[in-house]
């Protein structure tokens, strides 16, 4: 590989094909509409809570601020798949230029280290919370919570931007990528040149991931045997660890699914299958997590539900007037 090459992949952007959906001449409409609907659901349920969270003193609390950033993540990492999916089906043309497809791919895998990072500081902050009350707000005061979350943003942005480098300085000799969105290692098999280097940075960022796996693990064990001793503690755990668990293996089954897609996907399984594998990761965890802290989280519930009375209330009043 030269330099030259490499500055013609960054200066002159190849066109690069997508997977097309199955029946999409038929069913193209529909398609549109069930992406535009879950984009929306994305969007409302994450601005809502994350507006919740800033207007309500009361949830001015680490934990809050915590999933506030995890809301604000997906919405991040939906912006960068359904807008895409969307134009390419109302114009019915799946096509991608490799410089969107980098920015694409950047996108999709920042938000999700990012998620993995803000994930393990969430579960830091419930050992402390429950194991050392009283250090609570010492150790978890604003300013650490603020570097924390700026931690997981550096922690998130650099790795993927190694990573898409990498990818992007490769020369092409293959121009379609068989899935729905650009992902890293989608871009990895379009080049003829090894890929040595990657793969020790892919593998490099799975043990990175499976660190933090070991540590969210770690500080359950802790947390269990903690509530063993105390029923205010036992509270705690079930209001507030449990939406924590949930969105840990929701991520978890949606990381192992794309990656089981990416690395090891093959021509011989179904089409539906497929994509199923490859939206899990841009569908699920941003649906699913302001949907299960919303609802099992008394706090987040609560005022949700006063809020979106009040709206209706103003509504209603400002109609009659």
């Amino acid at each position: 590989m030269t330099i030259h090459t490499m500055m013609d992949n960054m200066t002159y952007p190849v066109i690069l094909t997508l997977m097309v959906p199955k029946e999409t001449k038929s069913y193209r409409h529909v398609y549109f509409i069930c992406f535009l609907a879950l984009y929306v659901l994305i969007l409302s349920i994450n601005i809502r809570l994350v507006m919740v969270i800033v207007m309500e003193k009361a949830l001015h609390e680490p934990m809050y601020i915590f999933l506030g950033h995890l809301c604000v993540n997906g919405i991040y990492g939906a912006s960068g798949f359904y807008p895409k999916m969307l134009f390419d089906l109302i114009s019915d043309s799946y096509v991608i230029s490799s410089n969107m497809c980098t920015l694409q791919t950047f996108v999709i895998y920042s938000s999700l280290l990012s998620e993995i990072t803000i994930l393990t500081v969430m579960a830091y902050d419930r050992y402390v919370a429950i194991c050392k009350p009283l250090d609570y707000h010492s150790k978890l005061s604003k300013n650490t919570c603020v570097k924390l979350v700026l931690l997981s943003l550096l922690v998130s942005n650099s790795l993927s931007v190694a990573s898409v480098l990498l990818s992007k300085l490769r020369p092409f000799c293959k121009y379609h990528i068989d899935k729905l969105y650009c992902d890293n290692w989608s871009i990895v098999k379009l080049s003829c040149a090894s890929n040595f280097v990657n793969n020790v940075l892919g593998y490099a960022m799975a043990v990175l991931f499976l660190s933090f796996i070991i540590f969210i693990i770690v500080s359950y064990f802790k947390l269990i045997s903690a509530c063993k001793a105390s029923l205010e503690n036992r509270k705690k755990f079930w209001q507030t660890c449990l939406p924590h668990i949930f969105s840990l293996i929701n991520f978890t089954v949606a990381y192992l699914f794309d990656i089981m897609y990416s690395r090891y996907g093959a021509n011989d399984i179904p089409e539906s299958l497929r994509n199923f594998l490859a939206l899990e990761l841009v569908i699920v965890p941003p649906v699913f997590n302001p949907l299960i802290y919303g609802l099992n989280i008394r706090a987040v519930r609560k005022r949700v539900f006063t809020s979106c009375v009040a709206s209706r209330v103003n509504v209603s009043q400002t109609i009659k007037t």
